[in-house]
């Protein structure tokens, strides 16, 4: 298999405090693959590092062979990107939030038009594509963003915590738009999410992260099966992160519940 992103001895620091150290991760082509850990573990940052919005201090990252330090504008066409945070603007319609992101990534003017619809048909928001976003609900507006991450054909989807706040029908109706795009085009997924049994079922591989380093990368079942019969990937999970919170943790889940709150406002 190909690589879709390769990162080779990445490190990035916040004044005295080191996000992410040495990290070494290369993630196939067509993969769906998730990125795991406590908050404050250094997963944000990479996500980051790899969409190009922030510069890297140390180490290499390219994604589809096209360098994220000599090349950033190649390496946003190639991407899409739900954030943690809601980036919808609720005084447009469905479709002209799409429309504006079909802007933003160049698609070609002949073709906007008919790509919007394309986004929104795929994320089934169709019928109230000609509404105010302000009116949707959590879950519509979580694939609304989806539909502005596709609008662009990414060979990259990059989904960070775009589940967090959303009840369980809203989760599924997201992960089956996410699953239908990457049969369809191919795609390759990069994830992260603190639903272990999203991660479980939807990853091929995932990776374990706590403090800024990579503890563990493998197959669910392969990290399952290592800890012993009737372990969930839970276990794992606290297995290589450990049950105390670090300060940074704990601030990160202070913004977990920020953006639960502001889930649950729009739902």
């Amino acid at each position: 298999m190909s690589a879709a992103v390769e990162i080779q001895g990445v490190g990035y620091r916040f004044g005295e405090h080191l996000a992410v150290s040495d990290l070494d991760l290369t993630i196939g082509a067509g993969e769906c693959f998730g990125l795991l850990g406590p908050n404050g573990a250094g997963k944000t940052t990479t996500i980051r590092l790899l969409n190009t919005l922030l510069p890297l201090q140390s180490g290499e990252i390219s994604v589809f062979g096209r360098d994220v330090r000599r090349d950033p504008m190649a390496v946003r066409r190639l991407l899409g990107y739900v954030p943690q945070q809601l980036s919808i603007d609720g005084a447009l319609t469905g479709r002209e939030n799409v429309g504006w992101f079909a802007r933003l990534f160049d698609v070609p003017r002949r073709e906007r038009a008919a790509r919007v619809d394309e986004a929104l048909a795929l994320v089934e928001l169709s019928d109230v594509a000609d509404r105010l976003a302000s009116t949707y609900s959590g879950g519509m507006v979580r694939r609304l963003e989806l539909a502005q991450a596709l609008v662009n054909r990414p060979a990259l989807l990059v989904l960070d915590e775009p589940t967090v706040g959303l009840d369980p029908i809203a989760r599924h109706s997201v992960w089956a738009r996410v699953a239908e795009m990457q049969e369809r085009y191919g795609m390759t997924v990069v994830l992260t999410t603190h639903y272990m049994e999203e991660a479980d079922e939807l990853c091929d591989r995932v990776a374990l992260m706590h403090q800024g380093k990579l503890r563990a990368v493998a197959e669910p079942d392969s990290l399952k099966q290592s800890l012993g019969p009737h372990t969930s990937l839970e276990d794992v999970f606290r297995h290589y992160t450990g049950s105390s919170l670090t300060e940074d943790e704990k601030g990160g889940l202070r913004s977990v519940r920020a953006a639960r709150r502001t889930a649950g406002r729009m739902g």
